[in-house]
């Protein structure tokens, strides 16, 4: 099982029911701010924290008194524009008394099917966390149609973990973990520690009852453990109303954890090279050189451009003599690679009229 204080990044998924008091449709302040606690306690162990929020069309519905029954698309939507703003807020009033830095990343599921899109957030996460930054991502209820259904939000978390490469997932719950059936109707029902692998038996176990406020099942809690693990994160689903519930996973509070057979940087490595190259590029030796040195790959150490590539796309690295030396998601259409090919990161604004990221090919998007 994975222990939260030896992971490198962790990204904790919170349900609606655990920041929104289901009666009163206030936002539970107290548990928040013991929540930041914990965030800075990971923070101060050199753990990167990414927090993935329900909540904000809870918070909306409480503030435009539209109750606790079914809400129209329409008004769901308005929901989540007024609880957004209070969420985000909410979260900076309990992160920046630890002197933690806030920022809100808006996303929807369709952001990871679009390789641009994913790409453009993969990086900006990326930044944030390079820079300390604790990020809040809430999907994007605004805007989204069939994104505002049951238990999107588990399946956005795990592909957040997927997207910044988090060897963990914690997916704070009102449940405390995956039983072999619905604790509430049978007594005989029994809660797993660990599972290994998501067997059909395991799938067949799985209930689709949630909490009023939560939109969260177990069957799309599966689906959430399937995509962390299979980009080697491990998953816990834990009961989260308590007090500091990351220190009580820590310190052995009832949990479920799906585990990992591979670490998130291998799992990244396979599938890049799994994929079928859109172009070619070849290298200088002196970029052959950092390049095996761990390094980015720099539009200076260019020499040669084949096949028509998009940004995003993946593209075999050549070295000088023509043997392939790895296999990498190029930030840059095959045209504008050309055109910078052979010239410094700085010169790149003038050169295509925009400015553009400084590496072609990042280190951590090729494998060598």
């Amino acid at each position: 099982m994975a222990t939260l204080t030896s992971t490198r990044r962790v990204v904790v998924k919170i349900g609606s029911a655990l920041l929104v008091d289901r009666l009163t449709g206030k936002l539970r302040a107290e548990w928040l701010h013991s929540l930041a606690s914990d965030v800075l306690w990971l923070k101060s162990r050199g753990v990167d924290v990414v927090l993935v929020s329900s909540g904000s069309i809870a918070l909306g519905r409480g503030i435009l008194g539209l109750g606790n029954a079914g809400l129209l698309l329409e008004q769901s939507q308005a929901a989540a524009a007024v609880g957004q703003i209070q969420l985000a807020r909410a979260y900076e009033d309990a992160l920046a008394p630890h002197g933690l830095t806030t920022a809100q990343v808006l996303v929807t599921l369709e952001d990871s099917a679009d390789r641009r899109r994913y790409l453009n957030s993969r990086a900006t996460l990326a930044t944030l966390l390079s820079l300390g930054v604790v990020p809040i991502v809430n999907e994007n209820d605004t805007v989204a149609t069939d994104e505002i259904r049951f238990g999107d939000n588990d399946r956005l978390a795990a592909q957040v973990a997927v997207t910044v490469g988090a060897d963990a997932l914690v997916l704070l719950s009102d449940v405390d973990g995956f039983y072999s059936a619905n604790p509430q109707q049978d007594p005989n029902a029994t809660r797993y520690e660990v599972i290994d692998t998501i067997t059909p038996e395991i799938e067949a176990m799985a209930g689709d009852a949630g909490s009023g406020l939560s939109k969260g099942g177990m069957r799309t809690k599966l689906l959430a453990a399937k995509t962390a693990t299979a980009a080697g994160c491990a998953m816990a689903i834990t009961e989260g109303s308590a007090l500091r519930p990351l220190q009580a996973l820590e310190g052995g509070a009832n949990a479920t954890w799906f585990t990992a057979t591979i670490d998130p940087q291998a799992a990244r490595k396979a599938w890049i090279t799994s994929m079928k190259p859109a172009g070619e590029i070849t290298l200088d030796p002196g970029a052959m050189r950092a390049l095996e040195a761990g390094k980015s790959l720099l539009p200076a150490g260019i020499t040669d451009v084949s096949g028509q590539f998009g940004r995003g796309d993946p593209v075999a690295v050549l070295a000088p003599d023509g043997h392939r030396l790895a296999q990498g998601l190029s930030r840059y259409t095959a045209a504008e690679t050309r055109i910078i090919a052979g010239h410094r990161s700085d010169e790149i604004e003038a050169l295509l009229g925009y400015p553009g990221r400084a590496v072609l090919i990042h280190r951590d998007d090729m494998a060598l």
